[in-house]
């Protein structure tokens, strides 16, 4: 199998490097956006964060719950990479019918992550 490297944006070093990164990275946020979940696991960050300015939780507590925050989010950035990846290659093959269900793969990941969360203590 060859590479066609004619569709590749090229190559950068330096500043431009970090801008082009920045730029992918905003585009996928972007995307993400666009899922569900996504706005569902933010939005009940945000609930967290605002939760604990009212109780008294400790850092520890904190930091730990915006660690899982943060994986949490990235599981489902993965996910969502899975779905697309999925859909491009086998566009012919829709909903259920498809052989490997992308959500089959993430959502238990993402449910890990979540039980983890409830977990603590």
């Amino acid at each position: 199998m060859t590479h066609n490297t004619e569709l590749a944006p090229p190559k950068r070093a330096g500043f431009a490097h970090l801008r082009a990164a920045a730029g992918y990275s905003i585009g996928g946020l972007k995307r993400l956006a666009k899922e569900a979940a996504f706005r569902q696991e933010a939005l009940a960050g945000a609930g967290l964060v605002v939760a604990y300015a009212v109780m008294e939780v400790t850092a520890a507590i904190r930091l730990s719950a915006q660690v899982l925050l943060l994986l949490l989010i990235a599981m489902e950035a993965v996910n969502t990479a899975i779905e697309e990846i999925i859909d491009r290659i086998s566009p012919e093959v829709v909903g259920a019918e498809k052989p490997l269900n992308a959500l089959e793969l993430g959502i238990p990941i993402c449910f890990e992550v979540l039980e983890t969360a409830g977990n603590r203590r």
